[in-house]
């Protein structure tokens, strides 16, 4: 019977690091992803029944992407074999494909092919998978911390199923640090470790959701702090900055520093000051905001305080946001910082915000009327009838693609809420509006 796993070594268990040694022995040992490991959702359903399909594992570092392939290299009846992309080529994998192909010939056995950091694989590499999974020869595990449609080849891709997996809530951190701390068997239950939930907290915090990098800290400090005379080993917040080799900034997420911070941010961004911009953006990701919160931030003071004066800024903002979504950090800090120093320095007006209050406050505060019949939907059987889009004139049968008619409905004619201010783009934008109310077209 061939079984390789490259999870086990030969040296003593004590002597590898607590996140390896607290890596899930099995599915209810594995903190978070409960979209993909919920009970009944698919992929816990094809691991307790063994019967997996080539899949995919993307998501940011420390999330349990190698815990998974752990849990599922205990539990399967299939050979199980762990190669990683960096040490691994095509002489590796065509070896692998061969001695799965006699597993399955002479014994009717499966091979579980696990490949760490696939997106390291090359277009070669991954060529050279592609028949053994498109024939069932192996089913493939492969684990990435990058967006798998941009690595991983379209044909692989088209033959496995994709399973995202998102950073580490706090709490599901702050369990795991606690299970290590009484686990006597692997984890530091054999030492006497003084440590308060703010501490845990903070080691939570500063590991931006990653599991194992809050257990190496969690373990450095344990291991390099002297115990009292009482044999008790005291780990403050001081010891955890030293332990993570991060300082722990003045800044409290869910309290008043937290909007003082973000108010500072905005209004850096406002007054045009792009050092001052950066310091609170750097501040805010050093202490571990959500970087999806200052995303929409920025994406907001675009329209709201640089608005028509330069459109580019809110399109800079938008795609800000979604490579927070898509890419993730630490990638995703410069295109944020790109969106923060443009919209810093952009020509600034607030005439949107002044323009869309105006026209709400006015329709909360008046008869707002009927919709004119010349501007109702026509599209329906019977509308014509009932008068509805009957002397529409539609603007691109006239020069200009303009004509002027009534928008409003009666009695509010004339109505205005929007007056551009005085930059250069939103003056251009004056005249032509001027020719418009006038009952002119640009040309």
């Amino acid at each position: 019977m061939f079984k390789i796993n490259l999870f086990e070594n030969n040296f003593s268990d004590r002597d590898k690091p607590l996140a390896y040694r607290m890596r899930p022995r099995d599915l209810d040992e594995i903190y978070g992803q409960e979209e993909i490991l919920g009970k009944g959702r698919l992929l816990y359903r094809s691991i307790v029944a063994d019967r997996l399909q080539s899949l995919i594992l993307y998501g940011p570092p420390g999330t349990g992407k190698t815990s998974i392939a752990h849990v599922i290299a205990r539990r399967t009846s299939s050979d199980f074999v762990r190669l990683n992309a960096v040490t691994s080529g095509v002489k590796e994998i065509r070896e692998v494909i061969e001695r799965a192909k006699k597993s399955l010939e002479l014994h009717n056995r499966k091979t579980i092919l696990f490949i760490d950091e696939i997106h390291r694989f090359n277009k070669a590499q991954q060529d050279a998978l592609l028949p053994a999974v498109e024939e069932g020869i192996v089913i493939l595990i492969g684990a990435t911390t990058e967006n798998p449609y941009f690595e991983v080849n379209s044909p692989l891709l088209s033959r496995s199923r994709i399973f995202r997996l998102n950073r580490l809530s706090k709490e599901d951190i702050i369990n795991i640090l606690k299970k290590a701390l009484v686990d006597r068997e692997r984890g530091l239950g054999d030492f006497d470790v003084e440590i308060g939930e703010e501490e845990l907290e903070t080691i939570a915090e500063l590991s931006e959701g990653d599991g194992r990098t809050a257990l190496n800290a969690l373990e450095l400090a344990v291991l390099t702090t002297a115990p009292d005379k009482t044999g008790k080993i005291y780990i403050d917040k001081n010891v955890i900055a030293e332990s993570m080799q991060k300082k722990i900034l003045n800044y409290d997420k869910d309290g008043d520093n937290h909007y003082d911070i973000i108010s500072a941010f905005i209004k850096s961004m406002r007054g045009s000051d792009p050092d001052a911009a950066l310091f609170w953006l750097a501040k805010m990701l050093e202490a571990g905001e959500d970087p999806r919160f200052i995303a929409r931030r920025v994406m907001i003071h675009a329209a709201e305080d640089v608005g028509l004066a330069d459109p580019q800024a809110l399109l800079l903002a938008h795609a800000a946001v979604k490579a927070v979504e898509f890419v993730g950090m630490p990638e995703a800090q410069k295109p944020l910082g790109e969106a923060v120093l443009y919209i810093s320095m952009a020509r600034k007006s607030n005439f949107v915000v002044r323009a869309i209050s105006s026209a709400r406050e006015f329709v909360r505060n008046n008869d707002t009327g009927m919709v004119p019949a010349h501007l109702r939907d026509s599209s329906y059987r019977g509308a014509e009838e009932l008068g509805h889009g009957i002397d529409y004139k539609y603007p691109h049968d006239y020069p200009g693609n303009y004509i002027k008619q009534q928008y409003l409905p009666e009695g509010l004619e004339g109505l205005k809420f929007y007056y551009p201010g005085q930059n250069s783009n939103e003056l251009a934008i004056k005249k032509r509006l001027d020719h418009y109310r006038e009952g002119n077209n640009e040309d």
